[in-house]
């Protein structure tokens, strides 16, 4: 068995949409992300911290184009989002702004704390600390 290094982390998170632009808008205005490329017909790219949010159109990656192999998912996914701790009361009061309605305040173990919500495709979206998974901020 070839002896690989440990994997680093996840470099990559892919969600699916079915409306392209209002799931672009959302990502860029309501959660700050930059948007690094898109393809009206196909996906769109965001920076995220040191990683990348993939949004595709669920049934254009169903068929392969040639290079990669297709994927996809039906139904609401799922991403957890790294904020600060003591900036989560800033993030609901954004999200509020922005008229994204909480869809739960839940504290863990520890007294850490997670704001769910959905985006405009009904993913299901959380804003927590990385100190939930013993992960320092």
């Amino acid at each position: 068995m070839a002896d690989a290094k440990p994997i680093q982390g996840v470099l990559e998170t892919a969600l699916y949409v079915d409306d392209l632009d209002a799931a672009v808008r959302f990502y860029r205005d309501v959660l700050g992300l930059t948007l690094i490329a898109k393809d009206a017909r196909r996906d769109a790219f965001f920076r995220c911290g040191p990683g990348v949010l993939l949004l595709f159109r669920a049934e254009q990656t169903l068929q392969s184009d040639g290079e990669i192999p297709p994927h996809g998912a039906s139904g609401p996914g799922h991403a957890a989002f790294s904020v600060p701790q003591a900036e989560l009361g800033a993030w609901e009061a954004r999200l509020r702004e922005h008229g994204v309605q909480i869809e739960r305040d839940h504290e863990w173990f520890g007294g850490m704390r997670s704001l769910y919500f959905r985006d405009p495709a009904g993913n299901c979206l959380e804003l927590t600390s990385p100190g939930l998974w013993e992960i320092k901020d």
